[in-house]
């Protein structure tokens, strides 16, 4: 097992940690969000852009040069963040650094789970994880560092 995957897992623990808010609704999930597509069509990222308060979709965006395929890869993040309550990212690490195989291990229907990078969860301080926010188009490192850095600086905003 190589070191890089216990120093990454490290980092995203400590970003799972770290990354909270005070609060969060659907006005938030609206200006994070909307915050989130100006800076990928600025830098002309080919992205969706997903957040999610429970299981109600509460913003939504596609850019030139994505597809219905990052719709599914997203909604197959989303669905193992919830299910975790942690990053899509951290748990496709967690099972790697373990020896194991998320796809065959983790004993669930890959159609409808991915444990690859792109979706967090939207954490509430004293309340816990309440939904997600996500993106898909880009390797999965790159989705996940694009998702972390917006949600960190939305929550300084808070």
């Amino acid at each position: 097992m190589s070191d890089d995957v216990f120093e990454t897992l490290s980092r995203v623990e400590a970003e799972e940690r770290d990354v909270v808010l005070p609060r969060f609704d659907v006005r938030d999930a609206w200006a994070l969000g909307s915050r989130m597509r100006e800076a990928a069509a600025a830098a002309a990222l080919p992205i969706v852009i997903g957040i999610a308060l429970g299981e109600a979709r509460v913003f939504h965006a596609a850019l030139p040069g994505s597809s219905a395929d990052n719709d599914g890869w997203l909604d197959r993040k989303a669905r193992v963040a919830r299910r975790y309550g942690r990053s899509s990212y951290g748990v496709g690490l967690a099972f790697r650094a373990a020896g194991r195989d998320f796809d065959t291990d983790g004993r669930l229907d890959t159609s409808l789970y991915a444990a690859h990078g792109g979706v967090f969860p939207i954490t509430i301080i004293g309340v816990g994880v309440v939904g997600t926010v996500g993106v898909s188009g880009l390797p999965q490192a790159d989705d996940h560092a694009f998702v972390v850095s917006h949600l960190r600086e939305y929550a300084a905003t808070l």
